[in-house]
């Protein structure tokens, strides 16, 4: 099988619908909470599933004039947007879950087994096909989506085995309020990831000084200013500064550029733009600080 990410997201989106399916037909003959609200994240799956798929194929885009970074945030915003359904569809589920806790109906618990285990051999199919520790985040919180639902299933044949031998028809809502836990979980975790890139914030394994010391240990560099991290898509760094030299040819300027360079490249920041100066800054700090419009007239 091909394993290119559009691939592997088809296939998971064929499995899903047909579990979705039967666990909205095994839900409502069998008046499972705990199944329909599986089915519940099997629809948002579907949606996620979807979105990955068209933001998969976007991202594919070269840069052009209208993107000249390219188009990887696309599957950013695809992975936001799953995280945000998720998020939506656990609250339905703990509102369903309080009103069962007051009034716990009548539950099938043969069928619900039945259906809940098939979902779970679905989801582990799944996520099977998904694979797992991508650098893609789009293809990740498809993942998350997959992984979420294969423990929900876990819990509806928990409940359903409980409800059996027990007969402790609140298995159910303890099954579904679990569901909605899992499912929050996944959906926060990754719209703080999706955040991070799209507020500009530095990636975690990068601290700025430690890299701005890197690059002032470089031969022939006096000092490092206007440092600024960021990620232009999940896995991607870049990094921009100013490296300040000693007055000199261009052509010794560019072979220590060319260093630099090359030191953020071994610590994996492949995109970067290094101005390099002989006159000092006016604010000869780490961090320059960025003017604002109304500040200008004052330099």
């Amino acid at each position: 099988m091909n394993h290119s990410a559009e691939k592997r997201l088809v296939w998971s989106l064929a499995v899903t619908l047909v579990i979705l399916i039967a666990e909205v037909v095994g839900g409502i003959l069998s008046n499972s909470l705990s199944l329909l609200s599986d089915a519940g994240h099997m629809f948002t799956d579907v949606f996620a599933l979807v979105l990955s798929l068209v933001a998969a194929m976007i991202m594919k885009k070269p840069s052009d004039f209208r993107a000249t970074y390219g188009y990887q945030r696309i599957g950013l915003l695809a992975a936001l947007i799953n995280g945000a359904t998720l998020i939506v569809i656990a609250v339905f589920i703990f509102v369903e879950t309080y009103r069962r806790f007051l009034s716990p109906p009548e539950v099938n618990s043969s069928l619900m087994l039945i259906v809940a285990t098939g979902g779970l051999a679905g989801n582990l199919l799944m996520a099977w096909i998904l694979g797992r520790g991508h650098k893609d985040l789009n293809l990740k919180s498809a993942w998350l989506h997959v992984l979420g639902d294969t423990v929900s299933s876990a819990g509806v044949i928990v409940a359903a085995v409980t409800i059996k031998l027990t007969g402790w028809t609140l298995a159910d809502p303890v099954a579904g309020a679990f569901v909605g836990i899992v499912i929050i979980w996944g959906g926060s975790r990754v719209i703080k990831e999706a955040l991070w890139v799209f507020l500009e914030l530095s990636p975690a394994e990068f601290h700025a000084e430690e890299v701005s010391r890197l690059i002032s240990e470089t031969p022939g560099v006096i000092c490092v200013h206007d440092v600024h991290i960021w990620s232009i898509g999940h896995g991607l760094p870049a990094f921009s500064g100013h490296v300040q030299v000693r007055d000199q040819k261009i052509s010794a300027a560019d072979s220590i550029r060319h260093e630099v360079e090359n030191r953020l490249s071994q610590i994996g920041i492949k995109h970067s733009v290094v101005q390099m100066e002989c006159a000092e800054c006016e604010e000869n700090a780490l961090y320059c600080s960025i003017e604002r419009p109304a500040d200008t007239h004052h330099h």
